[in-house]
């Protein structure tokens, strides 16, 4: 499997954020290659076909349409994109079946341990340090943008994901949103420390 040719498709397909202006800041892309990379670390701990969790963590992102479900278009896409590379129909499937449901986070679903483990990697990507810049610079594009108004949305922020651990579909998972909520927790703490 020729990756580089992969990474340089999504490249082209997420070039166009989709993003409002005020998160442009916000890459679709570089969201891809964290997952991606997510997906590989928890693969390492957990198993599975590497293959089908990789092209399923790169190319879970491509497609994105103001009418229709952004699953449902990237499962499209990707399995067109695959057939024209020659993977094979099984594999292409199970990539597919992964994109088209990587969203429904809150699943009770039976599901392959690939696909638990690239929502978990997309999961991930959303909270943790990231998490803070995205926050401060979304901040900092508003006007009167303020030290107070970052910390007010970021704690709003933890206060929202904090619960979202029932969506980890692994323990390995678990284990790292923990760690990243913990992170959150001892910044905002800080935080406070420093600006009250």
């Amino acid at each position: 499997m020729n990756y580089a040719e992969i990474i340089e498709y999504v490249k082209k397909m997420t070039a166009d954020n989709g993003r409002p202006d005020k998160y442009n800041f916000r890459s679709r892309y570089e969201h891809t290659m964290r997952v991606y990379r997510w997906a590989i670390k928890l693969q390492s701990k957990l198993g599975g076909d590497l293959d089908i969790i990789a092209l399923a963590a790169l190319l879970h992102d491509i497609g994105w349409d103001d009418t229709r479900d952004h699953g449902e278009v990237g499962a499209e896409l990707a399995v067109e994109y695959l057939d024209g590379l020659g993977v094979d129909q099984e594999t292409i499937k199970r990539v597919g079946e992964i994109i088209m449901i990587h969203e429904d986070k809150d699943t009770d679903a039976e599901l392959s341990l690939e696909c638990k483990i690239v929502m978990d990697a997309d999961l991930l990507d959303e909270v943790g340090a990231i998490s803070v810049l995205w926050d401060s610079m979304a901040t900092a594009n508003e006007d009167e943008a303020s030290y107070k108004k970052a910390y007010y949305r970021i704690k709003n922020f933890y206060r929202i994901n904090k619960p979202k651990i029932r969506r980890c579909k692994t323990d390995a998972a678990r284990a790292e949103y923990t760690k990243r909520m913990q992170l959150l927790e001892g910044f905002i703490a800080q935080l406070e420390k420093e600006l009250f």
